[in-house]
């Protein structure tokens, strides 16, 4: 499967409807209402106000639907809910259009502003609405003719197993699932011959991060017997800080308690486990706020960050800058940069974490985490995309394989980007051992469980009273 060129479909397919729409919406303000006030024909001219607009108002449309979501998931779209998606979208855009555009134009009466707008809004919903239900349309086609499939791993090696296997496979209509094989749970029922004659046998669930990798899965689906329940929590855990969509088999219970929610009359009835804590519109406009802050900061505060420069390097020997690596997104590895605020060569017996009275830190490096001015450099992590300015606090390796020991569920803060600062970090600051990162945690995901851009803001103030008071430890 091919991502970027399906985008491209939906991108070349909205900018040609949008100039269109504008041709057609210049025609009638030029055929009807132009005409009708000064009470002639007037002649239809493409001038180069016309011709300019044909490159910013097809740019500003792709602009708004990146920004709402319409160009995420290509390969899993609704068409109603991408119809709802485009008239909210269309509808908001055409509001920005007639306040920045149209508010001046020539007009009959008041009424006119009305028809204008409402002319405007129905010839770019119709044309982009037909326009994405097509392209989504033939998508969907080829994913129920098999000729487009997502690898899919099944979790579970008996009947449950063998039965949902034979169900998506023998269905008319496939659901995308192109099965690569299965991994068993329980090694006391190891693999099935009678699932093994249908299917590859992967291997057991505990190497499912290597599995995932090898097969290049996009799909996981759980389906494990009644007596194999108990594992249900360490694979979700486990499966957390993949980018695999999770789906369950449902048990009646969850059927008559309406967990079950049908997205096709197709698929399969699966319980979804949503990895995306955000929808992609936040997620859009989660990393615009991020690169805008960061540039800002980077900018504004230049000098600073030639001050802490300076002195870091004449009271201290080493270099400036600290980096080290830490795990991001999905379980990713990625450097962090900070202000060095130890002495050169403080972990050189291996990882530790700092304390109150930590003799490694410099005397200025206390004044740096106080004011946690040592955070700065990390702005460049945001700019790159590896962090966000607020978000779970990112941790090295050797540190996360201790807590997960005690606390599993550790890895759904990999659902999201690790940030500059984050709930856990203005309640706790920094931790001086497991104890107190688990405890951290805690508001970590609390933050997950509510994340917005007002908590996000919350957050920020919060840090920047910290930075200023010099309330940091």
């Amino acid at each position: 499967m091919n991502r970027k060129s399906e985008i491209l479909k939906y991108v070349i397919a909205d900018y040609l409807c949008s100039a269109l729409t504008w041709t057609a919406f210049w025609i009638f303000r030029k055929a009807y209402i132009e005409s009708k006030k000064f009470g002639i024909h007037v002649s239809l001219h493409f001038d180069a106000k016309f011709f300019l607009a044909l490159l910013v108002i097809p740019a500003f449309w792709i602009f708004l639907n990146l920004l709402s979501g319409l160009y995420i998931n290509v390969y899993r779209k609704s068409r109603l809910a991408e119809i709802r998606q485009l008239f909210i979208t269309d509808l908001i855009g055409v509001v920005i259009l007639f306040f920045t555009l149209l508010l001046n134009d020539v007009i009959l009466n008041y009424k006119t502003y009305y028809f204008s707008i409402s002319v405007l809004f129905f010839l770019q919903f119709i044309l982009s609405s037909i326009a994405h239900v097509l392209i989504t349309t033939r998508t969907n086609r080829k994913i129920h003719s098999r000729k487009i499939g997502f690898n899919t791993i099944l979790i579970g090696s008996n009947s449950r197993a063998i039965q949902l296997y034979d169900d998506m496979v023998n269905q008319h209509a496939s659901a995308g699932n192109k099965f690569v094989g299965f991994v068993h749970v329980d090694s006391s029922n190891g693999s099935s011959s009678e699932l093994s004659s249908r299917l590859r046998h992967l291997g057991d669930f505990e190497n499912i991060h290597d599995i995932i990798l090898k097969e290049n899965a996009e799909e996981v689906i759980i389906a494990i017997e009644s007596s194999e329940h108990k594992y249900i929590e360490n694979i979700i855990n486990k499966l957390s800080d993949t980018q695999t969509v999770i789906k369950i088999i449902p048990d009646m219970y969850d059927i008559l308690t309406g967990s079950v929610k049908f997205s096709s009359i197709i698929d399969a009835p699966l319980i979804i486990v949503s990895k995306d804590v955000l929808e992609p519109k936040q997620v859009i406009l989660k990393r615009a706020f991020d690169i805008a802050v960061s540039l800002f900061c980077l900018l504004i505060l230049s000098p600073v960050y030639l001050v802490i420069a300076i002195i870091i390097k004449l009271t201290s020997k080493g270099a400036i800058f600290y980096s080290q690596e830490r795990i991001g997104l999905h379980g990713k590895p990625f450097t962090i940069y900070k202000f060095r605020s130890m002495y050169d060569g403080a972990e050189k017996n291996g990882p530790a974490l700092s304390s109150k009275e930590d003799s490694r830190i410099t005397k200025f490096g206390k004044f740096l985490r106080k004011t946690r001015l040592d955070e700065l450099p990390q702005f460049f992590n945001v700019l790159m995309g590896t962090m966000s300015i607020v978000g779970p606090r990112p941790e090295r390796r050797f540190f996360i394989e201790q807590i997960i020991q005690r606390a599993p569920h550790y890895t759904h803060l990999h659902k999201i980007k690790p940030g500059i600062t984050s709930w856990g970090q203005v309640k706790y600051g920094y931790a001086e051992n497991v104890d107190q990162m688990i405890r951290r945690m805690k508001y970590d995901i609390l933050y997950l469980e509510n994340i917005s851009f007002l908590l996000d803001m919350r957050i920020l103030i919060y840090t920047i009273l910290t930075v200023i008071q010099g309330r940091g430890r």
